[in-house]
């Protein structure tokens, strides 16, 4: 534990220090309990983050060696897997999510660095055709990548330490400057990130963090002419808002959320797609992009299916996330144990038929909850729920289910259980969404994999390759010489 954590004080990490626009609480989502102070950065901080990443990346003599940049990596990687423990029970002391699960997004932050390693070990340019007529005749070109700029990156609070490292993780390997800015919820896990990888050998102008005092600031950090790309993870409201006023130029990719169908075809096993459904929708109670939240079954086998659906979710564990013995945690905030049982109850109250749940537990924690054939305009079957409720929905056949599946604006992951490969293709042919689980939840995710939300779900492909080459640009090179063609 450094000097900071001692303290209960994180300053905010900009080269050189900068001027104080007060400090933010950081408070336990469980209990309320004080974790922390951070240091909030105004209008002046951001503009010292901005022009040192910007004077960073403008001088090329001062651009780090790929060799170096591995090497910090792999430090990281070391000084992570020495602390895994301690990362795990801090990330789920300030986001929520249950220690059992959070000691997985620890591992996977690791793994995301040596992802990034592995893509700096593996990279190649490429060459393009010359000689091939008489205007490319002795000529020799080759394309080679360079960093795309100063990254700006904005992140969620539901995966408090593994987000961080998906943004960050790759602009470090491609050698952009990064500015990191953490969700004012779970900024504690990404400064400790941050001063990992700075522990590691990375000068600190290379990887800034702050918390902005307003909103003011941030979009300030955003739209500034010197951001090369702006990395955004949150809710669309506001990604595509920051999108829209980008300075010319600026590359982005956002990540939104969705409500992500699962399709149940008549062959299916319930008792095999039980353990997944209730995991894809109850892991970090719902809060995640592609929860399973809508789920689409045979009229014959429907409720029996959303019965043990309930019965399985009423067994879950509710409680203190720091405890291995809890399943499901608290909500990030009070508001959203109250906007859910809203939503619920708007829908029961418009036939939708309560298995289980429907209610809140105390201040931070939400019944997990399970409706039948709630109404099609319910919110809970519109918009994202983004809380621990899975809705179940009787279908007539496939077709109708898919149908359904795509009736809304938002395109993300999807899944499809059955036994029948035809099905499963029919199913995936015909979804809306970037990927399709076949006999999986619709949560399912590794960080090598493509992870891209269509339509307002986002724009561009996460995962730890496309975001690393999403941060370079291609250069190509051309050589004319007589000595080519000799």
């Amino acid at each position: 534990m450094n000097q900071n954590e001692e303290a209960a004080f994180f300053p905010a990490m900009i080269a050189g220090g900068a001027p104080s626009a007060g400090r933010l609480s950081v408070t336990a989502p469980f209990d309320g309990a004080h974790i922390a102070e951070v240091e909030l950065s105004g209008a002046a901080a951001v503009e010292q983050a901005l022009e040192t990443a910007h004077a960073l990346f403008r001088d090329r003599g001062q651009w780090l060696p790929k060799r170096e940049r591995i090497a910090i990596l792999q430090r990281a990687v070391e000084i992570m897997n020495a602390r895994a423990e301690a990362l795990a029970l801090e990330a789920a002391r300030e986001g929520g999510k249950p220690l059992v699960d959070s000691r997985v997004e620890v591992a996977r932050a690791i793994d995301s660095l040596q992802i990034c390693i592995d893509c700096l070990r593996t990279e190649s340019g490429g060459t393009v055709p010359m000689g091939i007529n008489e205007a490319s005749k002795e000529r020799l070109a080759f394309i080679s990548r360079e960093p795309v700029g100063v990254v700006v990156a904005v992140s969620a609070f539901n995966h408090p330490l593994n987000l961080i490292a998906h943004q960050i993780g790759p602009a470090i390997a491609a050698g952009c400057p990064v500015i990191v800015k953490p969700a004012q919820d779970t900024p504690l896990s990404c400064f400790r990130l941050v001063g990992i990888l700075r522990e590691a050998g990375l000068s600190e102008a290379w990887c800034q963090a702050l918390v902005t005092d307003s909103r003011e600031a941030a979009t300030q950090l955003v739209t500034d002419s010197r951001v090369g790309f702006f990395s955004f993870i949150g809710s669309p409201g506001v990604g595509w808002m920051l999108r829209s006023r980008l300075a010319p130029g600026t590359r982005c990719a956002l990540e939104h959320g969705g409500a992500a169908p699962v399709i149940v075809a008549d062959d299916a096993d319930i008792d095999d797609m039980l353990p997944k459904l209730l995991k894809g929708g109850f892991y970090h109670a719902g809060q995640v992009c592609v929860s399973v939240q809508r789920v689409f079954a045979p009229g014959k086998m429907a409720r029996d299916l959303a019965q043990k659906l309930a019965e399985g979710a009423a067994s879950l564990q509710l409680g203190d996330p720091t405890l291995a013995s809890t399943d499901v945690g608290p909500l990030i905030r009070p508001a959203e144990v109250r906007r859910i049982s809203g939503w619920v109850d708007e829908a029961v109250q418009a036939g939708a038929e309560l298995l289980t749940g429907g209610e809140s537990v105390s201040d931070s924690l939400y019944a997990c909850t399970v409706l039948y054939d709630p109404p099609r305009d319910a919110k809970v079957s519109t918009q994202e729920i983004f809380g621990p409720v899975i809705c179940v929905y009787p279908v007539d056949d496939l077709d109708d289910a898919v149908t359904r599946a795509n009736a809304l604006p938002y395109a993300f992951q999807a899944a499809v259980f059955t036994r029948d490969i035809d099905v499963a293709l029919h199913a995936s042919r015909r979804l809306d969404a970037s990927a399709v689980m076949v006999n999986d939840h619709t949560a399912f995710r590794v960080d090598w994999m493509p992870f891209a939300g269509l339509r307002e779900s986002g724009l561009g492909t996460g995962g730890i390759p496309w975001t690393f080459h999403d941060m370079q640009i291609d250069k190509m090179t051309v050589f004319h010489s007589q000595a080519i063609e000799e």
